[in-house]
């Protein structure tokens, strides 16, 4: 089954579309997914850091070696318990089971608020971390591996230190899966010189953002493929309305009416470089209809003539009984037009040929410069005839690549013609030279000219100047199509200039070849 234009485009935009929101989707999707993860373990290291200068602090100010120690407790005036500063461990901070809030923190030791910069950090740890123990489980172990401080959320349980996870060396830190009562956790370890310390979160927090995002995605990936195929389909038909107006147009320009053009559109886009394509199509199958019916015209014409005499001799013949001689008479002018008209039939069979590519060009190096002197010799004897001046000046040694035959017969055809269409006492001068790496031949004449309105037309079949007709001067009109057949065929060209009652001028150029 064929489907239409309109409908293949909006196909091929719809899945497109879709192919490109789905990569989008999954970029997006696993961008974020990474984004959170890496996001989460800065998050850990932050805390795990920020609670390891706190120790580091308390180790200095205590001047003791880490231990688990007895948790002495005092009362605050709201009743709530905090570890007694006189107890300088540096774990002693962290060994109470009660969630530390905004109150207590107004409570804490007077050490804790000695250095502004450092109470910062602290703030921000307690605040932030201890205070919000519900995703954040919190481990702290001395170097033995005894946990002195855990999360208010971890009790009783403990998180793995670097004994279960082989790990010996000191400053060392990993990021590990754990599985938390059935939460999965993203848990860091670190081990520095003073303590190790776990920190793990949910990631509960993640998986329901990137479930969301998937639910969006998946919500808004059919909305937005339906809306961009009706789009495309709108579109497609938007674009292709100008194709639809070219194809009613050119249903309508039939051989009858060739002279009509394609309406072309306003903008210069890939429509209007196709209409305007079209146009210079429908321009040239125009041209070729003009000449087919012109050569239609002179063909006949051509034919017409022999064709009538042919004719009217054989009439004559057969109407009454005539002599010998008389018979001998129509004969011989039958045979002149039945000559000519087979002249015409192959000539026009050559160039059928040559137009078809079944004629074949046998390529050799060529001395044009005696293949000129061989055909001026032969036509000065015509030259003679009238009375003509038949001069020559070629350059010796002349070397082209071409076909023997064609070449003569196509030079002969230009020197013979200078010959039929000068009058008596005219000259011919034939000229072999070379000009920037080209054999130029020039044949000039003082014949009778050819009118400027006429010289684009001398190479087309049949055509022969009115001026030539009304001489009496044989020919088919087929001769100089054949030489620019031929011309062309060696990648030469052929130019021609004229005035009338004044002369012409041939110019023939072909590529030189070195000898």
């Amino acid at each position: 089954m064929k489907f239409s234009l309109r409908t293949r485009l909006t196909a091929w935009y719809s899945m497109i579309v879709m192919v490109t929101l789905t990569a989008l989707g999954v970029i997006a999707y696993f961008a974020v997914s990474n984004e959170l993860n890496q996001n989460l373990d800065v998050s850990l290291v932050r805390v795990a850091s920020s609670l390891d200068k706190i120790i580091q602090k308390k180790q200095a100010e205590t001047q003791k070696p880490l231990k688990p120690a007895p948790i002495r407790k005092k009362r605050t005036r709201k009743g709530k318990l905090i570890p007694d500063s006189t107890k300088r461990d540096s774990f002693a901070f962290f060994r109470q089971n009660d969630v530390l809030n905004n109150d207590s923190i107004s409570e804490l030791p007077d050490s804790l608020h000695e250095d502004e910069d450092q109470n910062h950090v602290w703030s921000a740890v307690y605040e932030h971390i201890l205070l919000n123990s519900k995703n954040y489980f919190i481990q702290i172990a001395d170097l033995n591996n005894q946990v002195v401080y855990r999360s208010e959320n971890l009790q009783p349980d403990s998180l793995p230190l670097f004994q279960s996870l082989e790990s010996e060396t000191s400053d060392s830190k990993k990021f590990v899966p754990y599985t938390f009562h059935s939460q999965q956790l993203r848990l860091y370890v670190g081990k520095t010189k003073f303590a190790q310390i776990s920190i793990g979160y949910t990631v509960e927090e993640i998986r329901e953002t990137l479930n969301n995002l998937f639910s969006y995605l998946l919500i808004a990936f059919p909305i937005v493929v339906i809306f961009s195929t009706i789009g495309g389909w709108f579109l497609a038909k938007v674009s292709l309305q100008p194709v639809d107006d070219i194809t009613r147009s050119a249903q309508e320009i039939t051989a009858h009416n060739l002279s009509r053009r394609l309406p072309m559109p306003l903008a210069n886009d890939e429509i209007a470089r196709l209409t305007a394509t079209l146009n210079q199509m429908i321009e040239r199958l125009e041209a070729s209809f003009i000449q087919i019916r012109q050569f239609t015209a002179d063909a006949s014409h051509e034919l017409r003539t022999p064709l009538a005499i042919l004719m009217g001799e054989l009439e004559v013949a057969l109407r009454s009984p005539k002599s010998a001689e008389q018979y001998r008479n129509i004969m011989v002018s039958a045979q002149e037009e039945v000559s000519r008209l087979s002249q015409v039939v192959r000539n026009l069979l050559e160039l059928s040929k040559a137009e078809s590519g079944q004629v074949k060009i046998d390529t050799e190096k060529l001395n044009i410069s005696s293949l000129l002197s061989d055909i001026c010799e032969d036509i000065e004897l015509l030259a003679e005839e009238k009375n003509q001046k038949l001069e020559t000046k070629i350059e010796p040694n002349v070397m082209i690549l071409g076909d023997r035959v064609r070449l003569h017969q196509a030079f002969l055809n230009i020197v013979e013609n200078s010959v039929k269409y000068t009058p008596e006492r005219g000259s011919i001068l034939v000229r072999l030279l070379r000009e920037s790496g080209k054999a130029v031949l020039r044949v000039s004449d003082t014949g009778i000219g050819i009118p400027e309105e006429d010289l684009p037309h001398i190479f087309d079949r049949f055509y022969r100047v009115d001026k030539a007709r009304s001489q009496d001067v044989q020919g088919n009109g087929l001769g100089l199509a054949i030489v620019k057949w031929i011309i062309e065929a060696h990648h030469g060209t052929i130019t021609v200039e004229s005035i009338a009652g004044k002369g012409t001028i041939f110019t023939v150029r072909f590529k030189e070849e070195l000898m």
